[in-house]
């Protein structure tokens, strides 16, 4: 077999869409009903008072529906649904609060969507002040906010940046107008050097792009072209992900031409011609799918071996804790994994009848712990030192490494390297990571590729 024909079968027989992105493990498919308000509350209790926490916020809302959004996000016809969500917002995080030891020392923020920004500016900088009313915001706290560059208007940006906010992530996904139509998001390269350009006046100089490969009727130059004209406005670090059409689960993705798709061959050359052009522009590529300048805080994080992965992607963030907030918010407590009701009506519901939201979540395990671990590291380091990992969690790597049978076939395939326990995922290999990954997965179906 040539070594083109190898490379599309190995491509054919990994690049698995159901694969979990393993941004945490057990991942939400795994999450039971049997975890609620009261195991929330018990959680929140526990958490130790002094060791700081990450905050996350949910936006539920958007001035438009973009066809290949996973999040769940709703169209904000009126100004009523945001207040409405505001009243129920500010009530949860007085819940949370009052089930904290103290007040809890806070190091990073992060409002994702939806849209954050279709808060009012008043009411952004209202909000930022009541957290910092229940938490202890350290001196050096990050606040980060995703942005749609087509509705920020000076007067947010002005109170982004008086409000504190130091990092901004701007979807872009494709400047590609054939693409933009495909998908019912249109966004000029001009849009978006605005937007960039107001919000470094404001002083929030730290910048995020995110760009999307596998969309419809995506090709390798568009998608290198998109990557080119986002490295002209040097943006401080660039996520690159893969498209997931699953029209089953996300029913605007219906709206999606399946015929205009590339096949899983064409996905990963269009997330290698990217690859090519972020780093040869002076950035490092970060794991998966994340791109960043030598001196931005994922690439040191990653020199130091301390790059995380949390529900967000890849972090610099070292919170154990993370507490979230919002519809459909995760958050990552010391017992386990908690998420609330996606659906803001019954999430607002419960805060009104002054309880926690909670609706499912997940009681780690030791062994869930362990497997976490391992497939952090792979997923952040594309290598991890099972031997090493087993024995800071108690556990025996000859019986763990033997349970992972996927291993053997990977080995096999030559897309990873193992001796003496340490996996190693060839850098040529890194767009099947998630392949690899799964081979520690212990709630994953078995079923054979």
């Amino acid at each position: 077999m040539g070594s083109q024909a190898l490379h599309t079968t190995l491509l054919n027989k990994y690049c698995d869409a159901r694969l979990p992105w393993y941004t945490i493990y057990p991942t939400v498919p795994d999450f039971s009903t049997t975890i609620g308000a009261r195991t929330c509350q018990t959680w929140l209790n526990r958490l130790p008072p002094d060791e700081p926490v990450s905050l996350y916020l949910h936006v539920p809302f958007c001035r438009s529906i973009c066809w290949y959004c996973g999040f769940p996000t709703s169209l904000a016809r009126g100004e009523r649904p945001i207040r409405n969500y505001l009243t129920s917002l500010r009530e949860e995080i007085r819940l949370v609060a009052e089930r904290l030891p103290r007040a809890l020392p806070v190091n990073d923020v992060h409002f994702g969507g939806g849209t954050p920004t279709t808060i009012s500016a008043v009411d952004f900088q209202a909000l930022i002040e009541l957290l910092r009313r229940y938490f202890a915001f350290s001196t050096s706290a990050s606040i980060a906010i995703e942005i749609d560059p087509r509705a920020l208007t000076t007067e947010m940006a002005q109170s982004l940046g008086a409000a504190g906010v130091s990092r901004a992530s701007i979807g872009v996904q494709s400047f590609d107008p054939k693409v933009q139509r495909a998908v019912n998001r249109f966004q000029s390269e001009t849009q978006t050097a605005s937007a960039v350009e107001s919000l470094r006046l404001q002083g929030i100089s730290r910048i995020n792009f995110d760009l999307l490969f596998g969309l419809p009727h995506q090709t390798v130059q568009s998608c290198v072209n998109s990557a080119r004209t986002a490295v002209a406005m040097r943006p401080d670090r660039l996520a690159v992900f893969g498209y997931a059409h699953v029209p089953s689960y996300m029913k605007r993705q219906r709206q999606i031409d399946e015929t205009a798709l590339p096949d899983n061959v064409a996905r990963v050359e269009q997330a290698a011609a990217m690859a090519n052009t972020l780093v040869s522009a002076g950035y490092r590529q970060i794991g998966l799918d994340h791109f960043a300048l030598p001196d931005d805080e994922l690439t040191l994080a990653q020199e130091a071996g301390r790059l995380r992965r949390n529900s967000l992607g890849y972090s610099a963030d070292t919170c154990k804790t993370v507490i979230g907030l919002g519809p459909s918010a995760i958050g990552r407590l010391g017992d386990g994994y908690v998420q609330n009701a996606a659906d803001t009506a019954t999430y607002s519901r419960h805060i009104g009848a002054g309880r926690l939201a909670t609706s499912k979540g997940c009681c780690l395990t030791e062994e869930d712990r362990l497997r976490a671990a391992i497939i952090e590291r792979l997923m952040c380091d594309l290598e991890a030192d099972v031997p090493a990992l087993c024995a800071a969690h108690g556990f025996d790597p000859i019986g763990f490494l033997d349970s992972a049978d996927r291993l053997e076939m990977l080995t096999e395939d030559g897309i990873v390297e193992i001796q003496d326990g340490f996996i190693r995922v060839k850098h040529e290999h890194r767009f099947v990571v998630r392949a690899v990954a799964a081979a520690f997965d212990a709630h994953l179906d078995r079923t054979p590729y």
